[in-house]
């Protein structure tokens, strides 16, 4: 009987891996990495919201400002092509005179003047608990009836805070926080008026209504403080001044002397 070698074993193929589960593997390294940058990116996106009803009011002033200054900038951009426009057809544009351009804030303006500083009054300090906290913080009427005397002092410019006042102007109050063209102001309220100061002053000492307040400042600790200076120095206005809607009372003339258009019948004025 010859005998045989025996057969060699089968060596085991080491065995590839399906191209299925490559691509399982990509997809779950991918599906782990995109995890990690949600987590990393929440993270930052928390930094980045306010936390706050204060960071909220921060974060909406900076945007107000920063579209205040691209309002600005696209505004001059359309000053410059209407003048290219207007001189390439010839046509005649009369230019406003120099009280139209500083009564209209687009221009800055310095000179003498008189600054005048209102402020809350410390609750702590007045003594007397049957105060009505109400009387102890400083109004939007109040602001008001100081700028409506200063003007009628002559002022002929005029800034709250830092920005300039022009006709469109609204001063609001929630609290005692006032807002102003969209950003939000704590007190003191400053209020700077070019003129000559002893007009500007003596137009305040014939208010009523600013007479209360300096009255109230005087026995309830509210904070008035008025400041002759000789180097004011108010900045240009920023942001848009289109108007919503408005009305001009029945009694006001919109350009004195010339004729008023008559009404038909059955319209309203």
């Amino acid at each position: 009987m010859v005998q045989t070698d025996p057969a060699p074993a089968p060596q085991r193929r080491r065995s590839r891996p399906g191209r299925g589960a490559a691509v399982v593997g990509l997809v779950l390294g991918l599906s782990g990495m995109l995890f990690t940058v949600n987590a990393r990116s929440a993270g930052a996106d928390d930094a980045r919201h306010p936390q706050d009803l204060r960071e909220l009011t921060e974060q909406q002033a900076a945007t107000v400002e920063r579209m205040s200054g691209e309002v600005d900038a696209l505004r001059f951009q359309v000053e410059a092509l209407t003048a290219e426009q207007n001189e390439l057809a010839g046509r005649r544009v009369v230019s406003p005179g120099a009280g139209d351009v500083v009564a209209g804030g687009s221009v800055p303006v310095a000179g003498r003047g008189l600054v005048v500083s209102m402020d809350d009054a410390p609750a702590a300090d007045t003594g007397r608990d049957e105060v009505n906290p109400d009387m102890l913080v400083v109004h939007q009427q109040d602001i008001q009836s100081v700028m409506n005397a200063l003007w009628a002092g002559g002022a002929e410019a005029m800034s709250l805070m830092d920005q300039r006042v022009v006709s469109t102007t609204g001063v609001q109050c929630q609290g005692n926080v006032l807002r102003l063209h969209g950003r939000m102001y704590s007190p003191p309220f400053v209020i700077r008026a070019v003129g000559d100061p002893e007009r500007l002053r003596a137009a305040l000492d014939a208010d009523s209504a600013v007479r209360t307040f300096v009255r109230d400042a005087g026995e309830l600790g509210l904070g008035w403080e008025l400041e002759d200076r000789t180097d004011l120095d108010l900045p240009a206005y920023s942001g848009a001044t289109e108007l919503s809607w408005a009305r001009v009372p029945d009694d006001v003339e919109v350009l004195p002397g010339s004729p008023v258009p008559a009404t038909p019948p059955g319209d309203s004025p």
